[in-house]
């Protein structure tokens, strides 16, 4: 779709992880003239394949300030506004989808906003091959694949494996805050953090956090899910020393 070098790659990590279970499926839609132009432009600059080959200097990506990474952005207008509302807070926002990768980039470029790095591929391999232990002021998870079907409950992002990995990057204190509007998908997740022995739940009740808690902000899927009578939850665990 791109020329080497002036855009994402269609499959950054190639088959150097081809025995591991993908959390997503690569979603196939038209990249409008405007992402199109973002991401030519400013992919070079605000970029990252995810590739496993390196570890990211988080501190020269984003002069110094704490990191959070968000994991699934769609679109990007709810990542844009987080960012906005938090300027001395470093957003990496990892993705496959190009059309949001290319729109994110465009609305931070509009806004202004310097403090959002985009990375596309797998958020598995961004978190074991590229990111140094302790490094993350906070992880996002919001709306992902609730995976359905029983057959595919394996390929739930929120599972043991993803939790421990997750921990191992964050720093002591750091927030988990996950989101989603699939009822039987919200009681594993806080049955999954609930039992990790590296977090603790911020609800006082060990329950659902606030809705929209520490400052999320509304997405265009969660919109979608309220229109069609789905309840929404919050979980925030913390990371313990």
């Amino acid at each position: 779709m791109f020329p080497p070098g002036t855009g994402p790659a269609a499959d950054p990590a190639g088959d150097r992880f081809d025995r591991r279970i993908r959390s997503f499926q690569p979603r196939r839609s038209r990249v409008t003239a405007a992402q199109r132009d973002a991401l030519l432009r400013l992919w070079p600059r605000w970029g990252i394949e995810v590739d496993g080959r390196r570890v990211l200097d988080l501190d020269a990506l984003f002069d110094g300030a704490p990191v959070v990474l968000e994991i699934g952005f769609g679109m990007g207008e709810a990542t844009a506004e987080m960012a906005a509302a938090n300027p001395g807070t470093g957003l990496l926002a990892c993705d496959v989808h190009t059309p949001g990768q290319g729109n994110l980039l465009r609305l931070a470029e509009e806004r202004g906003l310097t403090n959002v790095r985009v990375a596309n591929g797998d958020a598995v391999i961004l978190l074991r091959e590229m990111l140094p232990p302790r490094a993350l002021a906070g992880v996002r998870v919001f709306f992902p694949d609730p995976w359905p079907k029983s057959r595919h409950h394996k390929r739930r992002i929120i599972r043991p494996d993803f939790t421990e990995l997750a921990a191992s990057r964050m720093a002591p204190g750091a927030l988990l805050h996950c989101a989603t509007d699939w009822e039987p998908y919200a009681e594993r997740m806080l049955e999954v953090l609930t039992d990790s022995p590296s977090f603790e739940n911020t609800a006082p009740d060990g329950g659902w956090a606030p809705p929209r808690a520490a400052g999320r902000v509304p997405t265009r899927f969660e919109r979608q899910g309220l229109a069609k009578g789905h309840v929404v939850r919050d979980l925030v665990f913390r990371r313990l020393p």
